[in-house]
C-alpha cells in the first residue's frame, strides 16, 4: 500500500533527524537559531528522543500509516516553539528560525497527509469495552456509579462532574491534547441493571456510554460492563498521541475499572509513595522505590 509506504518513508526521516539532534544537538539548536535558548540543548535531545519514538512506531508497525499522526502531533509542538522563537530574534538568528519553521511547515503537510491516508477508511467512532468483578452487592456498586460525581474518585482523566438535574450533567476532563468540557445526559436507566448516557448535541464532544451491572457466578460480587464511544473531533490524533503515551482509551477504561474495584473494596485507590498517583504510564518516568504513605512500615 502507497500510504504505508510514505509512512514507512517518514519512519526513517524520523530515525535520522532524531539521531542527529542526539548525537550533535548543538549544532541543530545553531542551525535552527535556537542556540541561544535556555536548555536549548536539552530540549533538541528531547525531542530526538520523540523522533525515534516516532521512528519506532512508524518502522515496526504493520501497519504504520495510522501512526503518522504522532508526527503531526510532534510538528504541531515543533511548530509552535519555533513561531515564538521567531517573534523574539532578529537578524541572522531570525532568518535560521524561520528557515527551519518553513521546513517544519512543509513536512508536516507531509504528515498530515500520510495521516489523513492512513486513516481515510476508518470514520466511524471509536468504540471501547472492558469488564470487571467486584466483590460487592449489585445494589451498592450500581449507587456508587449512578451519583456521576463519584466518578472523579477513581477516573483520573476526569477533573469533575457536577450534576445538573436528575438526569443532565456537566462534565471536564484531561484530554492528551487539550483539556475538555461537556454536558451529558442519562437515555436510558434501569435501578441496579445499567445506565446509558451520552454527550448533549451541540457541546463539541461526541461521546456516548453505557454500563451494566450483573450478578457475578454463582451469585457472588457484581460485574461491571463498560461500553464506550468516542467521536469528538480530532480523535484519531487524540488516540495516536494517547496511545503513544500508554494512555490510550482503552488502556484508561481497563484502569478506571480496577481503580474502581479499590474504591468499591476498600474504600480508597491503593497507591504507594512510589506512584502515588496511581497507575498511568506516563507518570511512571517519575516513579522512584516505593516507600509506605506516610512512611508507616
Amino acid at each position: 500500500m502507497m500510504t504505508d509506504k510514505f509512512a514507512r518513508a517518514l519512519g526513517w526521516t524520523s530515525l535520522a533527524l532524531g539521531a542527529a539532534q542526539l548525537a550533535a544537538p548543538r549544532a541543530v539548536t545553531r542551525l535552527c537559531g535556537v542556540d541561544d535558548a535556555p536548555g536549548a540543548t536539552t530540549v533538541a535531545r528531547l525531542v530526538g528522543g520523540r523522533e525515534l519514538l516516532h521512528a519506532a512506531l512508524l518502522l515496526g508497525a504493520k501497519n504504520p500509516a495510522r501512526w503518522a499522526w504522532t508526527r503531526v502531533a510532534g510538528d504541531t509542538m515543533d511548530l509552535g516553539v519555533l513561531g515564538k522563537a521567531a517573534a523574539n530574534r532578529t537578524g541572522s538568528r531570525r532568518i535560521r528560525v524561520l528557515a527551519a519553521l518553513g521546513a517544519v511547515a512543509g513536512i508536516t503537510a507531509l504528515d498530515v497527509a500520510c495521516a489523513r491516508g492512513g486513516t481515510a477508511k476508518a470514520k466511524g467512532p471509536l468504540q471501547v469495552r472492558a469488564s470487571i468483578t467486584i466483590n460487592k452487592p449489585r445494589e451498592e456498586v450500581y449507587r456508587f456509579w449512578r451519583d456521576l460525581e463519584n466518578l472523579p474518585s477513581f477516573m483520573v482523566h476526569l477533573d469533575s462532574v457536577r450534576a445538573i438535574d436528575q438526569r443532565r450533567s456537566r462534565w471536564k476532563a484531561k484530554g492528551p491534547i487539550a483539556d475538555l468540557e461537556w454536558e451529558a445526559e442519562i437515555i436510558d436507566e434501569r435501578a441496579g441493571d445499567l445506565i446509558a448516557w451520552r454527550s448533549v448535541p451541540g457541546t463539541g464532544v461526541s461521546t456516548a456510554g453505557l454500563v451494566g451491572f450483573t450478578d457475578g457466578p454463582g451469585g457472588r460480587g457484581t460485574v461491571v460492563d463498560v461500553s464506550l464511544e468516542y467521536g469528538a473531533p480530532g480523535r484519531k490524533l487524540a488516540a495516536a498521541v494517547a496511545r503513544m503515551f500508554g494512555e490510550h482509551p482503552e488502556q484508561q477504561v481497563r484502569d478506571d475499572l480496577r481503580r474502581f474495584k479499590q474504591v468499591m473494596e476498600t474504600g480508597e485507590v491503593v497507591r504507594s509513595e512510589g506512584s502515588p498517583e496511581g497507575h498511568r504510564a506516563l507518570r511512571q518516568l517519575h516513579q522512584r522505590p516505593a516507600q509506605p504513605i506516610g512512611g508507616r512500615a
